[in-house]
C-alpha cells in the first residue's frame, strides 16, 4: 500500500549517523548543505535540494556549518530507482509548500489528515518523477508533444482538457512542457497551426482561401489566425502568399504535401 509512514524536520543539524529504512525516504534541504555518504558514492546537497533514497540503502549525512530538512519516510510502488537522484526542482518553493503541508497534517494530527496526507504523497511523488531528468518526465513530455501533433488541425481540440487529464498538477505540466521544449503546450500547439499554414499557403501559392486555410490548421476564427500569423512571421498571410509565390512547389511536391 502507498503511504506516508513518517514525516519529520531536522534543527540545525551537523551529522547524521549511519542507517537505513525499510521504505523510501526523500530529503528536502531547506537550509545548509550537507553530504550524503552511500557505500558507493557521496552526493552534495544544499537548500531547495530534494535527495530520494531507495529502501535498504545505507547512508549518513554531515555537513560543516549545519542544515535543516524536512524529510519523508513513504511507501510506493512507482517509484524504482535502486540509485539515490538528487534533484534541483524547487525554484518557487512548490515542493517545499507540500512537504510543509505533509509534515503539519502528520505531526499535528489536523482534521482531515488521513484524506490529505495520501494526496501530498501523490503529488510530491508525481512532481518528482517530472523534474528528473529523462524517465517519466520525458515520457510524460513526449505525450504532450505526440497528442498536440495529433490534434492540431481540429478546430475543437482541447489541450486543457487533455493536460487536465493527465496524473499531475496542470501549472506544473506546464512549466516542465516549457523547461523541454521553450514553450508552453499553448504556445506549442500555435506554433505548429501556424507552421502548418504557412506550408499550406506557400504550396499553393494563393489558390487556397484565407479562411479555409486558418480551419485547416485548426483555427476557428479566421481574425485571430491572421493576427497571430503576422506576430510570427511579420506579415499577414495574403502578404505572405506574396512573398512566396515566386518559390511554388511543383505539382508533384503538392501531391506530397497532400
Amino acid at each position: 500500500m502507498n503511504r506516508i509512514v513518517y514525516v519529520g524536520k531536522h534543527a540545525l543539524t551537523m551529522a547524521v549517523s549511519r542507517h537505513l529504512h525499510n521504505c523510501w525516504e526523500l530529503i528536502y534541504c531547506t537550509s545548509g548543505s550537507a553530504l550524503a555518504s552511500f557505500d558507493n558514492r557521496e552526493i552534495a546537497y544544499a537548500a531547495n535540494d530534494i535527495l530520494m533514497i531507495p529502501p535498504l540503502l545505507p547512508h549518513s549525512n554531515a555537513s560543516r556549518d549545519g542544515f535543516t530538512n524536512i524529510h519523508i519516510n513513504l511507501t510506493d510502488t512507482t517509484l524504482t530507482h535502486t540509485e539515490p537522484v538528487l534533484i534541483h526542482a524547487d525554484p518557487n518553493g512548490f515542493l517545499l509548500n507540500a512537504f510543509s503541508a505533509a509534515f503539519y497534517y502528520f505531526s499535528e494530527g489536523a482534521a482531515g489528515a488521513q484524506t490529505l496526507l495520501p494526496l501530498y504523497r501523490q503529488l510530491i511523488v508525481a512532481s518528482l518523477a517530472l523534474a528528473q531528468p529523462g524517465g517519466q518526465h520525458s515520457e510524460t513530455i513526449q505525450r504532450i508533444e505526440n497528442d498536440i501533433l495529433q490534434n492540431y488541425p481540429d478546430c475543437g481540440y482541447d489541450l486543457n482538457a487533455f493536460l487536465s487529464g493527465l496524473p499531475f498538477n496542470t501549472e506544473y505540466l506546464k512549466k516542465m512542457f516549457k523547461k523541454a521544449t521553450g514553450l508552453t503546450p499553448r504556445q506549442y500547439l500555435t506554433d505548429k497551426r501556424l507552421e502548418s499554414a504557412a506550408s499550406i499557403l506557400a504550396t499553393y501559392c494563393g489558390k487556397g482561401n484565407i479562411s479555409e486555410t486558418a480551419r485547416l490548421c485548426g483555427f476557428s476564427d479566421p481574425l485571430y489566425f491572421s493576427r497571430m500569423f503576422k506576430k510570427k512571421y511579420g506579415v499577414p498571410p495574403r502578404g505572405y502568399i506574396e512573398e512566396e509565390s515566386p518559390h511554388a512547389a511543383d505539382p508533384d511536391s503538392m501531391k506530397i504535401m497532400v
